[in-house]
C-alpha cells in the first residue's frame, strides 16, 4: 500500500496537523498553502521529512499554490504525482473565516469568502477527482480499495451564527458539494466526505474571537472562554490534533472504506448528529 496525499491549507493550524497526523500513519504528504506562506511551507516539510524515516520516498513535500486557481490545483497535483506516486487522498482544508454582518457585507467581501471556501473546494475535489479516475483502479494503482476525497466544512455549516454568515453559508455549501461529488464519485471507487471543526484554537479561532469581542465591548478571550464553559459539553476548545485524529485517523484510513457523503462533526459536543 503507498499511499500519497495533498493537504491544502497545511503550513499551520488544523492542516498542518493532519498532514503530520497522515505521515505518522504512513502517507508520504505534499503541503500547501499560498504562496506567502512559503517559508511556514518549507519548515513544515523539515520538520515532518526529520521526524519521520524516510520509505525510499520523501515523507514531505513543498507546493505552494493557490486553490482559488483551478490551473494551480490542477499544477500541483501533478507535481505530487510525479514525486510521490499516485494521489490517493485529496484533503482540501484551505479556508478562511470573516466576522462581518451581512447588512455590512459587500459584494467583495462574498467573492473573497466564497472563492477560497467554495470554489478552492471544488477546484481540489474536481481536480483530484480527474487524476484518480485517469489513475485507474485503486487497487492497482496504488495498493488502497477506493481513493479518497475530504473537504473541510464546520459547524458553521449545521447551523448559521451572526455575525459569521458569509463564513457559515460558505461551510454549507462544500455540505452540498460533498453529498453531491459523493454520489459521482462513487462509480469510480472514489469516496467522498467532510469534516466539521468546532472551536478548534487556531490562528483562525483567535481572529473571529477578536472581531467578536470588540463587537460586544468584552475583553479579548472572553468569547472562547464562555463558549466552551457554556456551550461545549466537554468544556473546552478543541486543538488541531483533536480534528486530525478524527481525519487522518479515520477518514483518511481504511476503516472509513464504506463512508461516503458524510460530514464528521469535532465540536467537543455543540451538535448531536
Amino acid at each position: 500500500m503507498r499511499r500519497t496525499a495533498i493537504v491544502t491549507g497545511s503550513a499551520n493550524g488544523i492542516g498542518k496537523a493532519i498532514a503530520t497526523r497522515l505521515v505518522r500513519d504512513g502517507y508520504s504528504v505534499c503541503i500547501n498553502d499560498i504562496p506567502n506562506k512559503a517559508a511556514d511551507i518549507e519548515a513544515a516539510v523539515t520538520e515532518l521529512n526529520t521526524a519521520f524515516p524516510s520509505d525510499g520516498r520523501p515523507k514531505a513535500i513543498a507546493v505552494p499554490a493557490d486553490v482559488t486557481s483551478g490551473s494551480s490545483v490542477e499544477a500541483m497535483i501533478h507535481e505530487t504525482v510525479e514525486k510521490l506516486g499516485p494521489l490517493t487522498l485529496m484533503v482540501a482544508n484551505a479556508g478562511i473565516a470573516q466576522t462581518k454582518p451581512l447588512f455590512s457585507a459587500t459584494e467583495e467581501d462574498v467573492d473573497k469568502v466564497f472563492s477560497v471556501n467554495v470554489k478552492g473546494v471544488f477546484n481540489c475535489y474536481t481536480r483530484a477527482a480527474q487524476q484518480m479516475i485517469a489513475q485507474g483502479d485503486p487497487e492497482t494503482a496504488a495498493g488502497v480499495r477506493v481513493y479518497k476525497i475530504l473537504g473541510a466544512a464546520s459547524i458553521g455549516g449545521f447551523r448559521a451564527s451572526a455575525p459569521l454568515g458569509m463564513y457559515c453559508a460558505s461551510k454549507f455549501a462544500v455540505r452540498g458539494l460533498t453529498q453531491a461529488f459523493a454520489q459521482e464519485c462513487a462509480p469510480h471507487k472514489i469516496t467522498v466526505n467532510a469534516y466539521a471543526p468546532g472551536m478548534i484554537n487556531t490562528s483562525m479561532l483567535d481572529g473571529i474571537d477578536e472581531s467578536l469581542t470588540d463587537m460586544h465591548g468584552q475583553k479579548k478571550g472572553d468569547m472562547k472562554r464562555n463558549y466552551s464553559e457554556q456551550v461545549v459539553a466537554l468544556g473546552r476548545a478543541g486543538t488541531p490534533e483533536d480534528v486530525a485524529g478524527v481525519v487522518g485517523g479515520y477518514l483518511a484510513s481504511p476503516d472509513s472504506d464504506y463512508t461516503t457523503g458524510q460530514t464528521s462533526v469535532v465540536d467537543g459536543g455543540v451538535f448531536f448528529t
